[in-house]
């Protein structure tokens, strides 16, 4: 399953008129192109920017919008009004409109010639002028976009840039991801479960359901030659325990958990899914619950979700994809126990097996304990400790009339003391502000047990994603108080009720 961002691209199109005469737009077109180089030749963009030719009438513009919504490989557009474009033009083509929008407030020149600067320069000039007639109608149409303000030359323009570029790769990962659900949720959870059309309306995924013994049989037709291949990538790859490596008295449940990941990859590849859900309540003919498949298929870019939950499987594929280049890792993680301890409260999370190892300080220990539920052989996982780092863990609910985000800023730190007794994944961290106050907020909030945790992106992309999504997102950061945040709860909700759809 790729991650790739090899394939991105965004349209960069300007406005302006015949009024200024052709060689004015002869130096429009030269100048975009200049942006344009300056943004491919930046890092923190993400992405091919495509020039297209500057566009002067509502035709032109309606049919530039309907190409990039036809263009598998365009993410999102960018508007920049480098001279002044009426906006009455731009009509036709932001109804047209399915992609995200970027609108680019920038300008050819980072300072004035004020030596040299006439009417002709002024003319030209106008992107002060033109970008306000452009956010006029966007706003008059209730169009959701992103506004950057600034010279290309500057970093942090390029960053806010990025920031949007990776929302929308997000974006169009969700409105093609397909989701398998392998059996049912599990029994009597409310917040993992959800209306899967209402989902599919708002964020594009299609989540689909088989039965577990649809994926069993999947695993009981993997090659040996393949079954073969994973194990050895397993004592290659991790500090394997000695009673799992060849020759170990139990060796054979080695064997066991590649053949359910190759099953498992099999299965996905086929049915091309870019994130999948298990149920420990409901295993069918496997002979051990998927671990360190589930482990290894999340490091390699898949959605994962225990116990049915096929929401945080859609958003962790979807931030996956938005992470792709970025240093740090993505996890499906849980908040699992606490230390309210006196000097620093932490959250120690985990899960029965799968945290993915991307998030790892150390090389993974391959290990084989009892899971104590499940009713099935001892599973085989990757054991490790989450690297110190700061992060944002992510919840998705449904509340009936919407989807709600809730996202909580982090700082993953090492365990105060060894955990040689805990024989899974974990991650230990301080959430902002501090632990009370964020436990009490993402409580109020419905937010779920199940959550994904990030290093690899930042506040700004989920941000954009919301926008886009057209979806709530809560923050809980360092400025947040309870009170507070009960008041923007009953804020968005009036808002969210009374909102048109």
């Amino acid at each position: 399953m790729t991650v790739a961002s090899d394939d991105r691209e965004c349209w960069f199109l300007t406005g302006s008129q015949h009024l200024y005469g052709q060689e004015a737009l002869e130096q429009v077109q030269r100048q975009s192109a200049e942006v344009v180089a300056e943004l491919n030749a930046a890092a923190e963009v993400g992405a091919r920017v495509i020039a297209k030719p500057v566009l002067t009438s509502a035709d032109a513009i309606r049919r530039a919008c309907l190409e990039a919504n036809s263009d598998d490989n365009c993410i999102g557009v960018f508007a920049w009004m480098h001279t002044f474009s009426p906006a009455k033009a731009w009509i036709p083509g932001l109804k047209a409109l399915g992609k995200p929008l970027l609108h680019f407030h920038t300008q050819a020149n980072r300072s004035l010639p004020w030596d040299a600067i006439d009417m002709d320069f002024m003319n030209l000039n106008q992107a002060a002028h033109g970008d306000r007639e452009f956010g006029y109608i966007a706003t008059r149409m209730g169009i959701r976009r992103k506004t950057v303000v600034g010279h290309v030359s500057d970093p942090r323009v390029r960053e806010r840039i990025g920031a949007w570029v990776r929302a929308a790769a997000g974006w169009r990962e969700a409105q093609r991801l397909r989701v398998v659900r392998f059996g049912d949720n599990m029994r009597d959870v409310a917040v993992t479960d959800g209306d899967r059309v209402e989902a599919q309306i708002r964020f594009g995924w299609s989540v689909q359901t088989y039965g577990i013994n649809d994926l069993a049989s999947a695993v009981d037709a993997a090659a040996q030659s393949e079954i073969a291949r994973t194990a050895a990538a397993y004592q290659r790859e991790y500090r394997i325990d000695p009673v799992l490596a060849a020759g170990g008295a139990r060796h054979q449940s080695l064997l066991e958990a590649a053949k359910i990941e190759v099953g498992l990859r099999s299965f996905l590849e086929q049915g091309d899914f870019g994130a999948f859900t298990t149920n420990f309540q409901d295993l069918g003919g496997l002979s051990q619950l998927p671990g360190i498949a589930a482990q290894r298929l999340m490091a390699d870019g898949y959605g994962f979700g225990a116990e049915g939950d096929w929401k945080t499987a859609a958003l962790l594929r979807v931030i996956k994809v938005m992470a792709a280049g970025r240093l740090g890792g993505t996890s499906f993680m849980e908040d699992y126990t606490y230390d309210f301890g006196p000097d620093d409260p932490v959250v120690l999370g985990a899960h029965m097996l799968e945290v993915c190892p991307s998030i790892a300080a150390e090389q993974p220990s391959c290990e084989i304990h009892p899971l104590g539920i499940g009713d099935r052989d001892d599973p085989v996982r990757l054991v490790f400790t989450a690297a110190p780092a700061a992060a944002i863990v992510i919840g998705i609910l449904d509340l009936g009339d919407r989807f709600r985000l809730v996202a909580n800023e982090i700082e993953v730190v090492a365990p105060a003391a060894p955990l040689p007794k805990l024989p899974v994944a974990r991650a230990i961290w301080k959430p902002a502000p501090d632990l009370a106050t964020s436990a009490e907020c993402w409580i109020t909030a419905g937010g779920p047990h199940h959550s994904v945790l990030t290093s690899a992106i930042d506040r700004e992309s989920l941000d954009d994603l919301a926008s886009i999504a057209d979806v709530e997102l809560v923050w809980i950061d360092q400025t947040t108080t309870a009170g507070e945040f009960r008041h923007r709860l009953d804020w968005n909700d009036a808002h969210y009720r009374t909102k048109p759809r």
